[in-house]
């Protein structure tokens, strides 16, 4: 929908079409359908003003017509309103996912869904360059797969194993060993020439969760990623809670052990180094003498074997009493478990709730609940592709004021 070229007149003010428009376009974005009475009543326009922007929306291939009533709207006499909703297919959003050990790429309709998804194993932390090219190449592929041009391409997302600095940066010195100095951002609008935002992965997963998963009822929540690297998303009153710099939320990192494991963030005994599958996987090693890795770690379990089920349960409640001081802090009515470490099922939840329900405040721990993901491996790639499309309205609402779409037939 709009390149590099456009970002500052996306975010330039509106002019009154524009905020008229915007207006009809977040009211359709929050309704899976609904008429055009009900939207003079949520927009506060007039009917006349209404009428005339979506006729200009139809025509721009943004608004369709369906049949059948709208969402909860019949008249008291005569014909049902005729109901009206977003084209799904009139623009999308990109998400990247760059884990430790993988890259993942989804296009996503204006709604969210995914409409094209591709994982790839990659070594990610001493190959930054190899990496952003590999995003970029799957974009391409995309693109090409789904006969999406560019120009209907609202931006991408971009989650990262790192923490992010609201400047774009990444923190965490050691976290992306091979990544000092890169800034992920620049380097992949330069590469796609889409506009890019770049988010900490877990801030990613807490996002796509609370839009399509496990917390869409839930507005103070924190998501928890349990895989080669540790880290939370924290919702707090519907808003995820970034920091002063943006670092929220970096629970991976936490004291666990005392002198413990050097952590590659430079510390000692950080949640991660006791927590995460590939410090699970090793314990395992060290004790049989025998080659295990973290992907090993499902088929033990379901074999029932015993070392394995132990090692998860000490990592649930190493977990639990880290999450019970966020428990305290914020007062989350929800934890979502999400990661590779996920998988383990209740082996690894029980040992959390117990651990909370010890250690939290009562009354705090009292009130949460602690529940699986329900977006698996794609919860952060499909959070970066929703952080585009939280400003889909906004961004509609300005470039489908400029020239038509140009939707195929």
């Amino acid at each position: 929908m709009h390149d590099l070229r456009e970002e500052s007149a996306v975010n330039a003010p509106l002019n009154l079409r524009e905020e008229g428009r915007l207006r009809v376009l977040q009211a359709l974005y929050d309704s899976v359908r609904t008429s055009r009475p009900e939207l003079i009543r949520r927009t506060g326009l007039s009917r006349a003003t209404v009428s005339a922007l979506v006729a200009d929306l139809i025509t721009t291939g943004l608004v369709q017509e369906e049949n059948g009533p709208a969402e909860q709207e019949t008249r008291p006499t005569g014909r049902p309103a005729q109901p009206l909703s977003l084209n799904p297919s009139a623009a999308y959003a990109i998400g990247a996912d760059i884990g430790h050990a993988h890259v993942r790429v989804v296009l996503c309709d204006l709604f969210g869904t995914p409409v094209w998804d591709r994982g790839e194993i990659k070594e990610v932390d001493r190959a930054p360059y190899e990496t952003l090219d590999l995003v970029a190449e799957l974009i391409d592929q995309a693109m090409r797969d789904c006969g999406v041009p560019r120009e209907r391409v609202l931006g991408l997302g971009a989650g990262i194993a790192s923490p992010v600095d609201r400047d774009g940066a990444l923190g965490g010195e050691g976290i992306l060993p091979g990544w000092t100095g890169i800034r992920p951002k620049a380097e992949l609008e330069e590469r796609t020439g889409l506009l890019t935002q770049l988010t900490n992965d877990a801030n990613a997963g807490a996002l796509a969760e609370r839009l399509y998963g496990a917390g869409r009822t839930a507005d103070d929540m924190v998501y928890v990623r349990l895989s080669a690297g540790i880290g939370a998303g924290i919702v707090a009153d519907g808003r995820l809670l970034l920091g002063a710099g943006g670092l929220a939320g970096e629970f991976g990192h936490l004291p666990a052990v005392r002198n413990g494991r050097v952590c590659r963030c430079g510390n000692r005994g950080c949640l991660e180094t006791v927590a995460s599958p590939v410090a699970i996987a090793r314990l395992l090693e060290e004790s049989w003498g025998q080659p295990v890795t973290a992907a090993d770690l499902p088929n033990l379990l379901a074999r029932g074997n015993a070392g394995a089920r132990r090692v998860i349960e000490d990592a649930g409640e190493a977990v639990g009493h880290a999450l019970a001081g966020l428990v305290t802090l914020v007062n989350p009515q929800l934890i979502v478990i999400g990661g590779d470490l996920a998988a383990a099922g209740e082996a690894l939840f029980e040992p959390v709730r117990r651990a909370i329900a010890r250690t939290a405040l009562p009354s705090a721990a009292n009130q949460v609940t602690v529940v699986a993901g329900e977006l698996g491996p794609r919860a952060e790639v499909r959070g970066a592709a929703g952080g585009v499309l939280a400003s889909a309205p906004r961004s509609l609402a300005i470039m489908s004021g400029a020239d038509p779409l140009a939707l195929p037939d």
